[in-house]
């Protein structure tokens, strides 16, 4: 059993060796080889240089600035294990999680692991315009997909091989529309992939403290909704 853990990364200069760390340090509740894929989204900061210093992963470099999209597709691309999971780069998922993550897939009861902010144990309470528009999208892409997520915008994100194999290459969003992509990828395959949520702990940044998301993002991410559901389904 191997497992891919996918992370983009874009200026996380602070951050990226100790999410590495922790990557590393996590257990996944059973016996299984981890394949560290950084895909570096050309960041102008000192993040290139600290990637180049970390051991036991593997690492690919954007020629210009794309987005989170295109820097998970890559990681996609790259991956070779049974299951692939998206780690952000920026502390604010919680890799004590990775068991919850992994376990419904690895007994075989589904293809599709989300992580749920709202749900787990603890989350960071800090911008209620942010929270409003999750729960909105998250409205939204269900009325289309005929899901009942909780939190379609949610990083974690866990998938049998398989399923990536299905969809990475017609992948087109750059930037955060990759979330209700995936979403409606996996929601309209044939046959039906099984999904479950899972809770998981949250630290959300501010934006002094590097949060790129914007409100323009969450815009996007509705017309994305309807785009990948109607016009690209």
């Amino acid at each position: 059993m191997k497992i891919s853990i996918v992370i983009p990364v874009y200026n996380e200069a602070r951050t990226v060796k100790q999410v590495v760390e922790n990557v590393q340090k996590a257990s996944l509740g059973f016996d299984a080889e981890r394949e560290i894929i950084i895909v570096d989204d050309a960041s102008i900061d000192e993040t290139p240089r600290i990637i180049k210093s970390l051991a036991g992963i593997r690492s690919d470099r954007l020629p210009v600035n794309q987005g989170k999209g295109a820097a998970v597709k890559r990681g996609f691309e790259l991956a070779t294990g049974d299951i692939v999971l998206i780690q952000d780069a920026d502390l604010e998922y919680d890799t004590n999680d990775y068991e919850k993550l992994f376990h419904p897939i690895i007994s075989g009861r589904v293809d599709v692991v989300f992580g749920n902010r709202f749900h787990g144990e603890e989350h960071t309470v800090i911008y209620f315009r942010n929270f409003v528009g999750n729960k909105f999208l998250t409205f939204v892409s269900n009325i289309f997909t005929g899901l009942n997520l909780g939190d379609m915008e949610v990083g974690y994100k866990a998938f049998r091989k398989e399923v990536v194999d299905s969809f990475k290459r017609k992948l087109i969003s750059k930037r955060f529309g990759i979330e209700p992509e995936m979403v409606a990828r996996v929601a309209h395959h044939k046959p039906k992939w099984r999904i479950c949520e899972v809770p998981v702990n949250y630290y959300g940044r501010t934006y002094e403290e590097g949060k790129k998301i914007h409100t323009w993002d969450g815009i996007k991410a509705l017309f994305a909704i309807v785009y990948f559901n109607v016009v690209r389904r």
